[in-house]
C-alpha cells in the first residue's frame, strides 16, 4: 500500500475544482498538490468527471519538468517499489512507444543480460501497437508472462532478465489515468506519458532507462516533432529523478524485419540473438544495446559498447540467454532451437503488385490491424494464432514487378481473407520514382 507522506508544514486540501481551475489558467501545481492528487485518485476520492477534466486541462496546458518530475515519483510511489538493492550489477529498463514489426525487446533485454546488465521488463499496454511482445512470447508453448514480484526478483536474480505481463501493484494509479486518458482522447499528453513511463519503469527496479520513441503510422505518435518532444521530456525529467536516461527517436512509417506476427516474429528473433536477420532491426538492435551497455557502465567508449554487444551475438550468448530466460518461464526451448516445430499455417499466398514500380509508402499500422484479423480467435478468444503473420515484406524504396509479391500471407481461415486483404492492399502506395530511403534512426537524446 501506499505510505502516505506528511509534509512537514499544514497542507489544506483544495477542492478538485479549484486544482483543475489552476492548470486550466497555466498555474503550476505544487508538490503537496500533485501528492493530494494522486492519493485522492488512488483512494477513490476523486470523481471520474474531475478526473476527466484534469487530464483534459494537463493535456492542453501541459506541466513543467519539475512537476513531471514530482508527478512521475508519487505516481511510483502509489504502489510497491521493487527492491533490488541485493543484485550487484547495474539494472536498466528499457521503454518503447511499440511498433509493427518490432522484435527489439525480445532480442535487446536478453542480449543485454548477457553483457551483464540486469533487464526488468513488465509489458504495459502502452508498449504495443496492435500485436505485443507479451502475444509473441505466447507463441512459444508453456511460456508464462503472469509473474508475482516474488517470482519476479527470483529470476532477475538468477537469469538477469524477464519479460513479463505488468504487476497490478506497481504504479495502480497510472492504470487509473492511461483508463481515463483513453476515455478523454488524452493519450498523447506529454507529461503523462513521461509520469507513466517513468514511474512504471523505475518502480520496477531499474536505475536508468534507454526510451525508444517511435513516430510514423506504425506507432501511436504519427508526428515526428511530437517524438522528439516526448524523448526529451523523459530524459530531462529522468534526469531530474536522478536516473540516467537516453533515447532514440526511431522511424515507423514501415515494418521493422520481413515478418509481422506471433510465431513468425520470434523466429525472426532467433535469427537476430544469432547476429542475422534483416538489416533495419539489426542496426537498431546494435545502436539500442550499445546504449544499454554504456549507460549500465558495462562498456565505456562506443567502440568497445559495440565490440560487447557484437561479441554476445557472435558467440552465442544472447541466444543462450534468452533460452535461459524462456526456461525459467516455462517454454519449451525445443523450439528456439528448432523453428520448424512452430506451426506452419495451412495456407501461403502472396499479395500482388498491382503495377510495376517502387513501394514508395507502407501503411504499417494497416498491415498490423490485417495480421490481426487473420490471426485473433474466434467468438471471446484473445489469443493470437501463432501460425498466422506476412512475411518476406518488401520494403519502402524496392523496385517490383507487376504480380510480383509485395508480401507472403500465412493464414488458416479462409473466411477471414477478404477483409484482411483491404487492409493489406491499401497498406502499400508504388510509384514510378525510386523515394528516399528514409532514416530509421532520427535523433539521439541524452
Amino acid at each position: 500500500m501506499r505510505k502516505k507522506i506528511i509534509s512537514p508544514r499544514k497542507f489544506v486540501k483544495p477542492s478538485f475544482a479549484y486544482l483543475i481551475e489552476k492548470k486550466r489558467d497555466g498555474g503550476e501545481f505544487s508538490q503537496d498538490e500533485i501528492r493530494y492528487i494522486v492519493d485522492s485518485i488512488i483512494d477513490k476520492e476523486m470523481p471520474s468527471h474531475q478526473l476527466a477534466a484534469l487530464c483534459s486541462v494537463i493535456y492542453f496546458q501541459g506541466m513543467s519538468a519539475q512537476e513531471t518530475a514530482v508527478l512521475s515519483e508519487e505516481m511510483m510511489l502509489s504502489g510497491e517499489v521493487v527492491d533490488l538493492s541485493k543484485i550487484t550489477r547495474p539494472k536498466i529498463g528499457k521503454y518503447s512507444t511499440g511498433g509493427v514489426g518490432d522484435k527489439t525487446s525480445l532480442v535487446l533485454i536478453p542480449l543485454a543480460a548477457a553483457c551483464g546488465v540486469v533487464m526488468p521488463s513488465m509489458n504495459g499496454v502502452d508498449e504495443e501497437f496492435v500485436i505485443s511482445n507479451l502475444d509473441k512470447l505466447s507463441s512459444i508453448p508453456g511460456f508464462n508472462p503472469k509473474m508475482d514480484l516474488k517470482a519476479f526478483i527470483k529470476q532477475l536474480s538468477d537469469v538477469g532478465c524477464v519479460i513479463s505481463e505488468q504487476s497490478s501493484e506497481i504504479a495502480p494509479v497510472d492504470e487509473i489515468i492511461y483508463e481515463m486518458r483513453q476515455q478523454t482522447a488524452t493519450i498523447p499528453s506529454l507529461p503523462l506519458i513521461t509520469g507513466s513511463v517513468l514511474s512504471r519503469k523505475l518502480a520496477q527496479g531499474a536505475e536508468g532507462l534507454v526510451v525508444d520513441v517511435k513516430w510514423g503510422n506504425g506507432s501511436f505518435i504519427k508526428d515526428v516533432e511530437q517524438a522528439r518532444q516526448l524523448a526529451r521530456s523523459i530524459t530531462r525529467v529522468g534526469r531530474s529523478m536522478k536516473r540516467r536516461c537516453v533515447a532514440l527517436v526511431t522511424d515507423m512509417n514501415q515494418p521493422l524485419g520481413d515478418t509481422v506476427g506471433t510465431g513468425l516474429e520470434i523466429q525472426e528473433a532467433i535469427q537476430l540473438l544469432k547476429g542475422e536477420g534483416p538489416e533495419d532491426l539489426q542496426e537498431l538492435v546494435l545502436k539500442l544495446g550499445m546504449e544499454i551497455v554504456r549507460l549500465a557502465g558495462v562498456a565505456g567508449s562506443t567502440l568497445s559498447a559495440k565490440q560487447t554487444v557484437q561479441r554476445a551475438l557472435k558467440e552465442g550468448t544472447a541466444f543462450e540467454k534468452f533460452k535461459e530466460m524462456v526456461e525459467a518461464q516455462g517454454g519449451k526451448t525445443a523450439y528456439l532451437d528448432d523453428p520448424e516445430k512452430f506451426p506452419k499455417a495451412k495456407y501461403v499466398r502472396k499479395l500482388p503488385a498491382p503495377k510495376r514500380g517502387y513501394v514508395h509508402t507502407i501503411n504499417a499500422g494497416m498491415i498490423a490491424r490485417g495480421v490481426q484479423m487473420l490471426a485473433l480467435g474466434s467468438g471471446k478468444s484473445k489469443k493470437l494464432d501463432p501460425a498466422i503473420g506476412v512475411s518476406e515484406i518488401k520494403k519502402v524504396g524496392t523496385q517490383v514487378k507487376q504480380g510480383e509479391p509485395l508480401m507472403m500471407i500465412h493464414y488458416n481461415d479462409e473466411s477471414k481473407m477478404e477483409s484482411a486483404l483491404e487492409y493489406l492492399k491499401a497498406a502499400y502506395r508504388l510509384a514510378p520514382k525510386r523515394p528516399n530511403t528514409p532514416d530509421l534512426i532520427v535523433e539521439r537524446v541524452a
